[in-house]
């Protein structure tokens, strides 16, 4: 590791409140997305999946406002296998049966075409990104967990919650605005 002591950055403000800020958010984001995947979020699983992505997404707009964490020797220490995901991403695909697949730019400054996702990949990709830092967090390496939840915030998981935002949004609002009319007897 480093002569930097944990939670710092190089010479650089105290990190801790905010990574224990972040592991918090992390930990309701996967609380949550648990709970819905399991059933519990019954005919509310698309506006509550809409809320969960929300917030963890503040989060990581917490971490985009960041000065970026660097590691020293710019190395990761080993936190182990990465989690099976599978229920997960089977549970949240059953509660999204008429909206798990839907069509994204995935940059909209480089793409010209839609590419194909799904919502319960989505979710399990940013789940799996965030129990990854979560992992670091617990081992007592704050910097390391504030370090990965920015590094994969820009590079993955930002992406596919801000696609998954966009789509669960579009759902929601859908179903709130495109009812019939009501016709008005005179």
């Amino acid at each position: 590791m480093s002569d930097t002591p944990e939670g710092t950055g190089a010479g650089g403000p105290d990190l801790s409140p905010l990574a224990d800020q972040i592991a918090e958010n992390v930990r309701l984001f996967l609380d949550g997305i648990e709970r819905l995947a399991a059933g519990d979020g019954g005919d509310e699983a698309v506006p509550l999946l809409l809320l969960e992505v929300s917030q963890i997404l503040l989060a990581g707009a917490q971490l985009g406002a960041t000065t970026d964490v660097i590691l020293a020797g710019n190395l990761e220490p080993e936190v182990g296998d990465d989690p099976d995901l599978d229920a997960l991403r089977a549970g949240l695909a059953g509660q999204l049966p008429d909206c798990d697949d839907y069509a994204e730019l995935f940059d909209p400054y480089a793409d010209t075409q839609a590419t194909p996702f799904q919502l319960s990949d989505d979710i399990a990709a940013v789940a799996a990104d965030l129990i990854h830092g979560l992992k670091h967090y617990r081992a007592d390496r704050k910097l390391e967990a504030l370090w990965w939840w920015q590094y994969s915030y820009f590079n993955h998981w930002g992406t596919h919650a801000g696609a998954a935002l966009r789509a669960l949004h579009s759902v929601v609002a859908h179903a709130r605005l495109d009812v019939a009319e009501e016709r008005t007897v005179l």
